[in-house]
């Protein structure tokens, strides 16, 4: 138990403001000797993120986890306000409990403090008390204090209940409690969660908290309804999953760029979103608002027009997934298929059909569905589940044009070079951006973890997240240097720091372009080992960007573009155009060709394909090639017949099985038979756990392999890489993924062939090296990435890359790995 005295307490304050109080209350820890002064920073930083306001005039600020550093040992502080003070609009605060968590001894001090919270009288007394001791008493549980147990809650009646270990650092604090109560709260079940002979409502923030569960400890979570299993395996799921705090530790990628201004009017502060620096004028973005009639006389015919407007919206999201994978690469695009699953949620229709059968017209009852929806997502202290509200009001929007017969909502234009600012982009606004007149934007809310976050990066535009509504206010015109690295938006910068900011980012560019200079260079190590680097691409007219990128060859091409965005399938004769327009714009380096890999999880019209629980689990891949073999031949003549142009080889997807394998090349050979080819190299795309784990056997039968970073991860981690909560968390980098890489490229060095990886972690700067010293043998990556991948290859030594490969193979986690320094 934490020692409380009268040191830890200041009555009568009277901050200013939020900012302050924070501040007052940072300095009273510092003084105590529980954190160092950036830690106060850090608190200030996390409500920019997340709010720590408890209820009942109570909040508990606390610093961001990557900070921990800065806290010398675990302590509370407390601000007592009399007169409150405004912690957000509606929310005004009288006791201020700064917390320093070392480790997980202030749970007790929650532990309390939820009992307070439940107490109007006790808040009351200690708000207005002129003795310290009175809130010692009340926070440390002594006889004295005034404190009511939570009632009981009988479990006797509870058909299903299950057990779980809850293995947060710091226990079921206010973070992780939220996660839990707002997964439980998508469930019709009563939950009830019991702890040490306590039991406390599962949908209940103040019930959590208080039943004390620490690190390490075992809780027993009942449910009562229809829905009860289900509520069960979700939580359960989450509990063991983390509560949303596996990605606090991961950081923002930065380029270091040193510098510092020396005068400017202000500064306002935000997260880091995307590095870089920017310097120009603000610009001002508003969505316009989408005007739509609360109610509407015949249901039947709103129920037709929401039907439309959900796929019109789907239609949008496969045509902008396709352009945005063919700009940014794969793991961006995906973001849209997400979203499309966001239009498939069966509760969120049921919802919107039954408001519109009520009375309401299909725009209203959308609208209030998805603001009711997005509400509660950004309730989440989870930054991670917070920033998805913003892919959901990007959905509902999308869906919403459509109602009000809006066609297309105004992207924001410019025609000078701006500072983009607004309250938050959607991906859709951010995957529109030009980057040759957006040279940075900064939002009032967001996060870092948002998906217009990652789209920037992508696109390489600095980007400032969750700066607060000031922003809001700056003026068009006003000049600005907007650093990504540091997360600041100055503002009215002095001549002598837009000068100086601008030698820095030429410094930045100047190292970019020298790689872009020698792109054409092979990627040799010091020491003389060459890592061959190609290029993923998606339709016909980028295999001549990816020789100008540097490509070595195409180590992917999706044929998918043939096949999608159409109501008849391609015939074999534009199939083997397209294929010979591609090897020809080559000019003699290779192309792997990827046969089809559709699935249920892609609409296509004229394959009528059925809807699927779980697609990426269903028929997909060369599993639906071989159960649809016109489909497959016709693509195999066409591939072949386009062989006879130049260096081109096959590729199978989501192999499983060795039957599966030698069906495809049965078919494969009746193809090159039927037109009378040569024999080209088959391999097939490592995907599946199964293969690797057989790496051995297939090894035997196939000329290369070829890992799908993506695909292998989500199976491997058992997470949907599209799943709106848990992709973030599908890292590739995770040692389990590395090592069934490790167990592919020695099965397949045994049997003399080579190992490539096509997927994201390819075109990552320490994916490369570590993919390099495993031993894979072709790096293959979305065109942006290959220049400064082949100068980071030629930077160093094989043999370091194979000591790096060694310690990213012995880690525990992700972030140990990405904790791992590059040479």
């Amino acid at each position: 138990m934490i020692a409380m005295t009268k040191d830890n307490i200041v009555l009568n304050a009277e901050p200013s403001g939020k900012l302050q109080a924070i501040e007052q209350v940072g300095e009273l820890l510092v003084r105590n000797g529980y954190i160092r002064p950036e830690y106060i920073d850090s608190m200030k930083r996390r409500e920019e993120v997340a709010n720590t306001y408890l209820g009942n005039g109570i909040s508990i600020p606390h610093g961001l986890p990557e900070n921990r550093d800065h806290i010398l040992k675990t302590g509370v502080a407390i601000l007592q306000v009399p007169g409150g003070v405004t912690w957000n609009p509606g929310e005004i605060v009288n006791l201020v409990v700064g917390i320093a968590a070392k480790s997980d001894e202030h749970i007790e001090i929650l532990t309390n403090l939820t009992h307070v919270l439940d107490d109007e009288n006790t808040v009351r007394r200690l708000t207005a008390t002129d003795d310290p001791s009175d809130i010692v008493r009340a926070l440390s549980g002594e006889a004295g204090a005034t404190r009511r147990p939570g009632p009981e809650l009988d479990v006797a009646d509870f058909d299903h209940s299950v057990d779980v270990t809850v293995m947060n650092p710091h226990g079921l604090h206010a973070r992780p409690a939220t996660f839990f109560l707002d997964i439980a709260k998508l469930f019709d079940s009563t939950i009830v969660v019991e702890f040490d002979g306590r039991s406390g409502n599962g949908k209940s923030l103040a019930s959590l908290l208080k039943l004390g569960v620490g690190s390490g400890r075992i809780i027993r979570i009942h449910a009562k309804g229809d829905d009860a299993m289900q509520a069960l395996n979700a939580l359960k799921d989450a509990v063991d999953a983390g509560l949303g705090e596996i990605e606090e530790e991961k950081e923002t990628p930065k380029a270091a760029h040193g510098w510092t201004p020396s005068e400017v009017k202000r500064t306002i502060p935000g997260c880091t979103a995307s590095p870089g620096l920017a310097s120009g004028p603000i610009r001002q973005f508003t969505h316009r608002r989408i005007v739509v009639e609360a109610m509407a006389k015949d249901p039947e015919h709103e129920l037709t027009e929401l039907g439309h407007a959900v796929a019109a919206a789907k239609s949008n999201l496969r045509m902008l997934y396709n352009e945005v994978r063919s700009r940014s690469g794969e793991p961006q695009a995906a973001i849209f298929r997400a979203h499309e699953a966001f239009l498939e949620d069966p509760e969120l229709l049921a919802e919107t059909k039954s408001r519109i059968r009520g009375g309401n017209s299909a725009g209203y009852a959308w609208r209030q569905v998805i603001d009711d929806r997005v509400r509660a997502m950004e309730q989440h202290d989870d930054e991670v589940l917070a920033a998805r509200a913003m892919d959901l009001r990007d959905v509902g929007r999308r869906v919403l044009r459509h109602l009000a017969g809006v066609l297309q909502d105004e992207p924001f234009t410019s025609s000078e070079p701006v500072i983009l600012v607004a309250e938050d982009l959607t991906p859709s606004d951010t995957a529109l951006l030009d980057p040759a007149l957006i040279l940075g934007f900064c939002t009032s809310g967001g996060g870092p973890t948002s998906h217009s976050a990652i789209i920037a990066r992508s696109l390489d535009i600095p980007a400032i997240v969750a700066a607060g509504p000031a922003v809001l206010e700056i003026e068009d015109g006003t000049m600005a240097i907007l650093d990504g690295d540091g997360g600041n938006l100055y503002l009215e910068p002095s001549p002598a720091d837009i000068e100086t900011a601008a030698e820095a980012r030429k410094r930045i560019e100047a190292e970019r372009d020298a790689e872009y200079r020698t792109r054409y260079e092979p990627a040799l190590t010091l020491d003389g080992e060459r890592v061959e680097v190609a290029a993923n691409i998606g339709k016909a007219s980028e295999a001549e960007r990816a020789v100008e990128g540097g490509g070595e060859g195409v180590g992917l091409l999706r044929t998918e573009f043939l096949f999608l965005g159409r109501e008849t399938p391609p015939d074999e004769d534009e199939q083997y155009r397209s294929y010979r327009a591609m090897i020809e714009a080559l000019n003699g380096l290779p192309l792997i060709i990827r046969t089809l890999d559709i699935g249920g999880d892609k609409a296509v019209p004229y394959l009528d394909l059925p809807a699927e629980d779980n697609p990426f689990l269903g028929e997909r891949g060369i599993r639906l090639c071989l159960n649809r073999p016109e489909l497959f031949l016709t693509q195999l003549r066409a591939i072949y017949r386009a062989s006879r142009h130049g260096p081109l080889r096959i590729m199978f997807p989501m192999i499983a099985t060795l039957d599966e394998l030698a069906a495809g090349k049965r078919l494969a050979e009746k193809a090159r038979i039927e037109v009378g080819a040569e024999p080209v190299d088959i391999g097939i795309m490592v995907e599946v756990p199964s293969v690797a784990v057989m790496a051995r056997e297939f090894a035997k039968e196939v000329a290369f392999f070829s890992v799908g970073t993506n695909d292998l991860t989500q199976y491997v981690m058992a997470m949907d890489r599209v799943h709106p909560t848990l992709a973030a968390q599908a890292d590739s980098l995770h040692p389990a993924v590395l090592r069934m890489i490790d167990q592919v490229v020695r099965a397949s060095d045994e049997a003399g062939i080579w190992t490539g990886v096509c997927g994201g972690l390819a075109g990552e700067p320490l994916g490369a090296v570590i993919l390099a010293g495993l031993g894979v043998k072709e790096l293959s990556m979305v065109i942006p990435s290959i220049a400064p991948v082949k100068a980071r290859i030629r930077s160093i030594t094989m043999a370091q890359a194979r000591e790096i490969a060694r310690q990213a193979l012995a880690c525990a986690d992700n972030n140990q790995v990405r904790a791992l320094k590059l040479p």
